[in-house]
C-alpha cells in the first residue's frame, strides 16, 4: 500500500484545455510528466492527439478531464434551441430576473437576453395536479416547436419535486434531453433557479456531443473511455453525470489550478494565498483563506446567474494572446478579444498581424526570441515589433514603448481582478501570496504582488501546465443542497436536515462507484429576513450557538458589521462528498537538479532601462539554490521574469518563492 493507504496507485493522465494551449500531466505512480500543445477547435482532437504525444505509448487506467466547452458554448449563444415549462404566470421570470442593472451608471449597457425566447415558454397551471391529457397536449405543442432541448422549473419543486418528475417523464417522449430544476438546483429562489436549469438544458446537447466524441477517439487511441470530467467545485464527476450537468462543469478548467494551489500551500505550510492563473486568453484569479479555496454558490456567467457550487473563481479576459487595440477615444486598450491558438499573436507566424501581450514580451525580451512555446511553437521577434510597430502608428508611440504600454495596461486589469476577490470581499491580500502559474503567470506576478504590497509570489513546478495536475490532484465530488427555513435555535431540526443531504451526498458519489472518504457539510445563514446569505461550515450536533456565533464573526469580516443580537435563520443546508485523488501532492518525488542552471544571458528592457540579465534553467536548480534579479528563469511550458531587488529561493517541493 502507499503512503495513503490505498492498495494500488491508478495509473492517471490530467488533460486540461484552455483557448490557447492544452495542458497535459501523466502521473504512474512514482514520475510526473508534463506536456502542452496548442488546442484545436475541436477540442477532442487536441486532448487525443496531445495524450498519444505524452504517453508514448505508456497506458492509463483514469483519464481526467477539464474542459471549456460548456463555458464557451454559453458565451458564443451556442448552444440548443431550448423550451421552458413552468407555472402559470412565471414564464417571464427568466427575462424579469431582479432589480439590479449590470452597469448601473450605464444607461447603454442592457441585460443580457434569456436563452429562452418568448414562443418556447410554455405554462402549466399553477399548484395543481396537471392530468394525462394536459401533459400530452403540452407534449405536442412542444414537439411542434422543434426544440432540441427541454427546461421545467416549477415555482415549488425545490419542497416538492414530484410533479416536475411527472412532467419530466411526460416529456420524455419528444427524444430531446430533459432538465428538471430539482435537480439541476434544488433551492429557492425562483429566478436563479429557473435561469440554471434552463443553462443547463441549453448546454446538455453540446456537451454531451462533445464528450461522446472524446469518448470514442480515446478509445480508438486505446484510452480509459470513461472520462472523469472537472467540477467547478473542484471534484470530479463521471461522463454521464458531466453529460447530463453540464452547468457544474462551466468552471471546469480554472476549478484544477484552485485544487493545484490549495494542495501546494499544504506543501509549503502558506495557507493564505491567491492563485493566479494566467493563460493565453484569460486570467483566473480565487483567494485560498485557511487552506481551503473560497466556495461560491451562485456565478454571472455571460451575464446569467449560475446557482451551483464552485471555486470562486473571478476571471478576466487578459492573457498572453489578448490583442493590444486603440479606443475612439486614442486610448491604448488590451483584450477581452484573444489571438486565441490560431493564427495566435504575431510573434508564432501562424498570420497573425495584430499584437498580443505575448508580443509585448517577446519584443522586451521577456520571453527568449528562441524559445518554442509548449515545445514546438517557434517565435519571431521580427514579426512581434512589426506588429507592435502599426499599432504605435495609431497612438504616435515606438514599438517599445507600445509593448511596455499592453504590458501596464494588461496588469492593470489582472490587479483589478485580484482585488475582485480579495479587497471587495473583505479580505486583505497584503498577508497573502500570490501563487502564478499558467504559460504568462510568472511574467507579471511579482509587478501585481508589488502594486498591491502582497507577502511574495510563490511560483510552482509545473507551473504552464499547473491546472493539469491539479486534476490528479482532484477527488471525485458529488455536491447536494437543499432548501429549509429554520430559526429559534432548532438544532434538531438542523441536525437532521444536515444529515439528510450528506447521506444524499454519499449516495451520489457510490453512483460512481466510489467509496467516500470524506463528507464536508455547511449551511447558508442570514439575519431574519435578510435578502442575501452567508455560507458557514457546519458539522451536525455543533449547535445552533456555535453556528451563531461563525455567522456573525463571518458576516462581520465579509461586510464590516455583525448585529449579534438579531435572530438568525438558516435557508440552505450542503453538502459534498469525495474520495481519494489519483495523487497526493506528498506522493511526488523529491527534486533534483537536472543540468546547469546558467544558460547564459539576454537583453531584456524591464522598467524603460535595457538590461543584460542572467538567465537560468529552472531545471537545473535545486531545493536552497538562489537566483537574485534580474533574471529570467525559463522552463518547458512558462518563463518568470525577475527585477531589481527581487530574489527567488527554491523550496523542498521545487517552488520557487519569490521575495522582495
Amino acid at each position: 500500500a502507499d503512503r495513503h493507504g490505498s492498495e494500488r496507485t491508478p495509473v492517471s493522465l490530467g488533460v486540461d484545455v484552455g483557448g490557447t494551449f492544452t495542458d497535459l500531466a501523466h502521473w504512474d505512480g512514482s514520475i510526473l510528466r508534463v506536456g502542452k500543445t496548442s488546442s484545436t477547435p475541436e477540442q477532442s482532437e487536441g486532448v487525443v492527439d496531445g495524450a498519444i504525444e505524452l504517453l508514448e505509448g505508456a497506458t492509463v487506467s483514469s483519464f481526467l478531464h477539464g474542459t471549456t466547452v460548456a463555458t464557451n458554448a454559453l458565451l458564443e449563444r451556442r448552444g440548443a434551441r431550448t423550451a421552458l415549462v413552468t407555472d402559470e404566470g412565471l414564464a417571464d421570470i427568466i427575462a424579469i430576473g431582479r432589480q439590479d442593472r449590470p452597469s448601473l451608471y450605464d444607461s447603454f449597457e442592457d441585460r443580457a437576453e434569456p436563452i429562452v425566447p418568448r414562443d418556447l415558454r410554455f405554462t402549466v397551471p399553477a399548484r395543481s395536479s396537471a392530468g394525462d391529457d394536459d401533459l400530452d397536449g403540452l407534449a405536442q405543442v412542444i414537439g411542434d416547436a422543434d426544440v432540441e432541448a427541454v427546461a421545467v422549473s416549477l415555482l415549488y419543486s425545490f419542497l416538492d419535486p414530484n410533479r416536475e418528475a411527472v412532467i419530466g417523464a411526460a416529456l420524455e417522449s419528444l427524444g430531446v434531453p430533459v432538465s428538471l430544476s430539482s435537480v439541476v438546483a434544488n433551492e429557492f429562489r425562483e429566478y436563479e433557479r429557473s435561469s440554471t436549469t434552463t443553462l443547463n438544458a441549453f448546454l446538455t446537447p453540446e456537451m454531451s456531443r462533445y464528450l461522446e466524441r472524446l469518448a470514442a477517439r480515446t478509445s480508438e487511441a486505446g484510452l480509459p473511455a470513461d472520462v472523469l470530467v472537472m467540477r467547478s467545485s473542484g471534484g470530479l464527476m463521471g461522463l454521464a453525470g458531466a453529460s447530463a450537468l453540464p452547468v457544474a462543469a462551466l468552471l471546469s478548467g480554472p476549478a484544477g489550478g484552485v485544487v493545484a494551489t490549495a494542495a501546494l500551500g499544504a506543501a509549503i505550510g502558506d495557507e493564505r494565498l491567491i492563485s493566479f492563473d494566467m493563460g493565453g486568453t484569460s486570467t483566473d484569479v480565487c483567494r485560498i483563506e485557511g487552506g481551503v479555496p473560497e466556495q461560491s454558490f451562485e456565478r454571472w456567467i455571460g451575464g446569467l446567474p449560475v446557482r451551483t457550487p464552485s471555486v470562486a473563481v473571478h476571471t478576466v479576459g487578459a492573457g498572453g494572446g489578448s490583442i493590444g487595440w486603440v479606443d475612439p477615444g486614442g486610448a491604448l486598450r488590451v483584450g477581452p478579444r484573444s489571438a486565441g491558438a490560431f493564427p495566435g499573436p504575431a510573434s508564432y507566424g501562424r498570420g497573425g498581424s495584430k499584437p498580443a501581450v505575448t508580443d509585448a514580451n517577446v519584443a522586451l525580451g521577456r520571453i527568449p526570441a528562441d524559445a518554442r512555446l509548449a515545445g514546438s511553437v517557434p517565435l519571431d521577434r521580427e514579426a512581434a515589433l512589426a506588429a507592435l510597430n502599426r499599432l504605435g502608428g495609431e497612438v504616435g508611440l515606438r514599438p517599445l514603448e507600445v509593448a511596455e504600454g499592453i504590458i501596464e495596461v494588461v496588469e492593470a486589469h489582472m490587479e483589478r481582478a485580484v482585488r475582485t476577490v480579495s479587497v471587495e470581499e473583505g479580505a486583505d491580500p497584503r498577508p497573502a501570496r500570490l501563487v502564478a502559474f499558467g504559460g504568462a503567470g510568472g511574467l507579471h506576478a511579482v509587478a501585481l504582488a508589488r502594486r498591491l504590497e502582497m507577502r511574495g509570489v510563490v511560483i510552482p513546478p509545473f507551473a504552464g501546465v499547473f491546472s493539469a495536475v491539479g486534476l490528479l490532484l482532484a477527488p471525485p465530488r458529488h455536491d447536494a443542497a437543499a432548501s429549509v427555513h429554520l430559526d429559534g435555535g432548532d438544532g434538531p431540526g438542523l441536525d437532521r436536515a444536515i444529515d439528510a443531504v450528506a447521506e444524499e451526498a454519499r449516495l451520489g458519489l457510490r453512483g460512481m462507484g466510489v467509496e467516500p472518504s470524506e463528507t464536508a457539510t455547511s449551511v447558508d445563514v442570514r439575519y431574519l429576513g435578510q435578502a442575501h446569505e452567508t455560507s458557514i461550515p457546519y458539522a451536525a450536533g455543533s449547535g445552533w450557538e456555535r453556528l451563531a456565533h461563525d455567522f456573525h464573526r463571518s458576516h462581520e469580516a465579509r461586510n464590516g458589521f455583525a448585529r449579534r443580537d438579531d435572530p438568525i435563520e438558516v435557508v440552505t443546508v450542503r453538502a459534498s462528498a469525495v474520495g481519494r485523488p489519483a495523487m497526493h501532492w506528498s506522493d511526488l518525488p523529491d527534486v533534483r537538479p537536472d543540468g546547469d542552471a546558467d544558460a547564459g544571458t539576454l537583453e531584456v528592457r524591464i522598467d524603460g532601462t535595457l538590461d543584460r540579465v542572467r538567465r537560468v534553467r529552472r531545471a537545473g536548480l535545486g531545493p536552497g539554490d538562489v537566483v537574485e534579479g534580474p533574471a529570467v528563469i525559463v522552463e518547458g511550458e512558462a518563463t518568470t521574469l525577475l527585477g531589481r531587488g527581487d530574489t527567488a529561493s527554491v523550496h523542498e517541493s521545487g517552488a520557487l518563492e519569490i521575495s522582495w
